[in-house]
């Protein structure tokens, strides 16, 4: 059986080595399943320790992702068996409905542990240095915006399209999302809407762009660099030769539509509301595709993603990188317990059918109850599974 995850390391000129990750499930787009999970956090430990390692190169197999996201089929079994059948137009069975505890051990468990590798990466003390080429997407957004030297090439292409699937934008979100230019964030929170290599410079999701043709040419060129022993030192070297990299692909370098789109994004969401914004959105008058198909996709959304999304969002503003993942891991469980996650992934990967059955027809009609529920830690500060990060 092939494993899913290779790791190799890779000999420099001068005796120090990089350390080269390949997340190797093309078939799958390099799906984040929990067997990569596993593989992965343990060796981080050992080469963050490990001295002659000087830095840390992860990659996608294959051409067409570098990783499409969580690998949430497998989470489709665990989910179904822990569904609560309770009708959604039933208002008396709402409130016996989020007050069963029968959360799905597994949801957490993969959570948990996803959450902990992107912390990881995220806090990593050596360069760590992300090629995200092709599809980028959820869990695999999770590692790219954690790495301290972020690649996009001409064929990435990235979202966070939870709101399709009954989820939420986690790993790390509720952190990230708040970082960039005024409207962004919350506008591809609410819409999943797909931006390429240059709308993620430029909303602060990654820091290079090289042309796919050149990954073997940068990888013999981190060979030649003089590492040394001093970890600030060997960030600088890192981007000095990414930064070379680029200037001989910047030509190559597509058009943003999210700085194209910034002052009309900016003005649909600085609305007072959820409800005002989403209006303000599907009411845009531009024949732009990359637009239509944002409205698109907010408009078959969920409507319970979206409202948890938009409360995530504004909690996520006043919160640590440590403290949003907490916030999420809570959410995730909850999501994984109370079936609108069940019916995305079902609608989307199982059936395909594309006809998901929303609990709600409209962010009004979600129940104030729920919506506290979801928010409500289900474990003390103590107790939490992220208690240990930062």
């Amino acid at each position: 059986m092939t494993d899913v995850v290779l790791f190799h390391e890779l000999n420099c000129d001068n005796g120090k080595k990089v350390g080269v990750i390949t997340l190797n499930s093309p078939k799958s787009l390099n799906a984040l399943s929990g067997k990569m999970i596993g593989l992965l956090y343990p060796q981080l430990l050992i080469w963050q320790q490990q001295q002659n390692i000087a830095a840390v190169f992860l990659q996608g197999e294959g051409e067409k992702a570098f990783c499409a996201g969580g690998d949430i089929v497998h989470l489709f079994d665990a989910m179904k068996g822990n569904a609560i059948k309770a009708s959604t137009s039933n208002k008396d069975k709402t409130t016996e409905r989020i007050a069963d505890k029968n959360f799905a051990p597994e949801i957490e468990e993969y959570f948990t542990q996803e959450y902990q590798l992107d912390y990881l990466i995220h806090t990593f003390n050596k360069p760590f240095i992300v090629w995200g080429s092709g599809i980028v997407m959820g869990g695999g957004l999770g590692m790219l915006v954690g790495g301290s030297h972020r690649i996009v090439t001409e064929n990435s292409r990235i979202a966070m399209p939870e709101i399709s699937i009954g989820l939420f934008p986690d790993v790390g979100g509720s952190y990230f999302l708040n970082k960039m230019p005024a409207g962004c964030g919350l506008f591809l929170t609410l819409t999943g809407a797909s931006i390429n290599a240059a709308d993620a410079k430029y909303c602060q999701l990654a820091d290079y762009f090289i042309e796919q043709q050149q990954k073997d040419n940068f990888l013999n060129q981190l060979k030649m660099i003089n590492w040394g022993e001093t970890i600030p030192l060997n960030h600088d070297k890192a981007s000095q030769l990414l930064q070379e990299f680029e200037q001989g692909s910047i030509s190559k370098l597509p058009t943003s539509l999210l700085r194209e789109h910034q002052i009309l994004i900016s003005q649909v969401v600085d609305n007072q509301g959820l409800s005002e914004i989403i209006a303000a959105i599907l009411n845009i008058e531009n024949e732009d595709k990359w637009l239509s198909r944002a409205k698109k996709s907010l408009q078959k959304g969920s409507a319970l993603s979206a409202q948890l999304a938009y409360t995530q969002f504004k909690l996520g503003k006043g919160l640590s990188l440590a403290e949003c993942f907490r916030m999420e891991l809570n959410l995730a469980v909850k999501c994984g317990h109370f079936g609108e996650f069940l019916e995305g992934v079902r609608a989307l990967l199982i059936d395909k059918d594309n006809s998901p059955q929303w609990r709600y027809p409209s962010v009004e009609s979600i129940d104030s109850k729920v919506l506290a529920w979801f928010f409500e830690s289900k474990w003390s500060k103590a107790a939490h599974p992220l208690a240990k990060l930062g």
